[in-house]
């Protein structure tokens, strides 16, 4: 693809809030040098990190140069920026650990073999560590006034609150500007990205270059992901949704991208996946004109999970997503249906209860909360109202017994359509 189109490949895609003058005309006629940071507070990236991801992504698959800087200096320090309160700071031990884990999950987008425009990841804490505190001051912290520090909005925030900023993260400003300029330096790189809550970050970056060395550098914003109902985008109930296996399991991701709101599924498929505009065009009809099939939120799921965590992973989740809903959920392990029902309530009752002869339906429908009593749940079962692992219960008189429980552990029971309820047998 030539280069002269990713502004407006960026465009259409959504993911242009905010850019310095000059920065469309500047990747049409050059190839440019571009980074953006990542934050080192964990081992794993989370899904809130795949839009700077793909924007980095993007950049290299149209020619340009794209470096990653894993945050192991200003990690130490921690960024203002979004947040109510002071971070607690990381040991070198533990940021060390964190940059490993996100440097491989970063290999899966980004191309660091290419022979013409292969990816680079660097670390500030190899220059920010080693920084002489009185030149640092003289060289670089003379060109910052306080009164343009106060007035950007991460700091003007801080402030607002009861605890207001320490002074640690008041110079997080002029460290990540002096990152820009060591890269400018190294590398040629004249354009920084990042989320819209970087903007005075990156400006400050633009202006130390300009005051140093003279030249004109550049800043691009990409929007603030949120859901159709104004949630941030990535947080559930449930927690954070990471892209770590171990610490969200591949089956539980491609669900979170399956349970996608219609009114969200066509933006999320032009932020995060590389499908093109007709492919897109074709899925945004198909939510208009067949919602029910869900067809741009299987092919969403399907992309973004290839992505992260392979094929074989796609080929396990849909298995098991076709298994969840049929009477063979009883074929799922335990961790696969806990994944998809974690928002359900939940009881739990002696696994010895189920020996024998076992439990009658209708007395754990009442014990679970599912029926306000053994006599309702009577009901229930004879209006054909109720379904023990998605199999209705045929007779008023039914019981369950261990071994029909899901991986030996859960009933998954059911009133009507919707109304869902988890029993773990507890093992003493």
């Amino acid at each position: 693809m030539a280069a002269a189109d990713l502004f407006s490949e960026l465009q259409w895609r959504g993911m242009v809030y905010e850019a310095t003058e000059g920065v469309r005309d500047v990747l049409a006629r050059e190839t440019v040098t571009a980074y953006i940071g990542f934050d080192p507070t964990a081992s794993s990236l989370h899904v809130g990190s795949l839009l700077p991801i793909m924007a980095l992504a993007r950049l290299q698959r149209f020619g340009h140069h794209a470096i990653a800087i894993a945050g192991g200096g200003t990690g130490m320090i921690g960024d203002p920026s979004g947040k109510s309160q002071e971070r607690t700071l990381l040991s070198l031990d533990r940021i060390e650990e964190n940059l490993r884990g996100i440097k491989a999950q970063l290999a899966h987008f980004l191309d660091f073999e290419s022979a013409t425009n292969p990816a680079r990841i660097v670390n500030n804490a190899d220059w920010l560590t080693r920084l002489n505190l009185m030149e640092f001051l003289r060289d670089v912290g003379k060109n910052f006034t306080v009164n343009y520090m106060l007035a950007k909005e991460s700091v003007k925030r801080r402030l607002e609150q009861e605890d207001g900023i320490s002074f640690t993260e008041f110079t997080y400003l002029i460290l990540q500007a002096y990152d820009f300029l060591t890269l400018y330096d190294r590398f040629g790189c004249h354009l920084q990205m990042g989320g819209s809550d970087q903007w005075g970050n990156i400006t400050a970056g633009c202006d130390l270059i300009r005051k140093l060395r003279g030249a004109q550098a550049h800043g691009l914003v990409l929007p603030l992901v949120t859901t159709s109902s104004g949630v941030k985008f990535g947080k559930t109930e449930a927690g954070t949704i990471w892209l770590d296996p171990a610490r969200t399991s591949p089956f539980r991701f491609y669900q979170f991208w399956l349970n996608t709101d219609d009114r969200d599924a066509a933006s999320y498929l032009k932020y995060f996946t590389f499908l093109d505009q007709p492919d897109i065009a074709a899925l945004e009809r198909a939510v208009a004109d067949e919602p029910q099939g869900r067809q741009a939120q299987r092919v969403l799921a399907r992309e973004v999970t290839t992505a992260v965590h392979g094929g074989e992973a796609v080929a396990r989740a849909e298995r098991a997503s076709t298994l969840l809903f049929g009477e063979a959920i009883t074929e799922l392990n335990a961790d696969e249906v806990l994944a998809v029902f974690d928002d359900v309530p939940s009881s739990e009752v002696e696994a010895g209860r189920f020996d024998g002869d076992g439990i009658a339906v209708s007395e754990l429908l009442a014990t679970s909360g599912l029926a306000s009593s053994r006599s309702e749940a009577v009901r229930l079962i004879r209006n054909g109202g109720v379904y023990v692992n998605n199999r209705r219960v045929g007779g008023e008189r039914d019981r369950l017994v261990r071994a029909q429980a899901i991986a030996g552990q859960l009933f998954l029971l059911r009133k009507g359509q919707r109304q869902n309820h988890l029993v773990k047998l507890r093992v003493p």
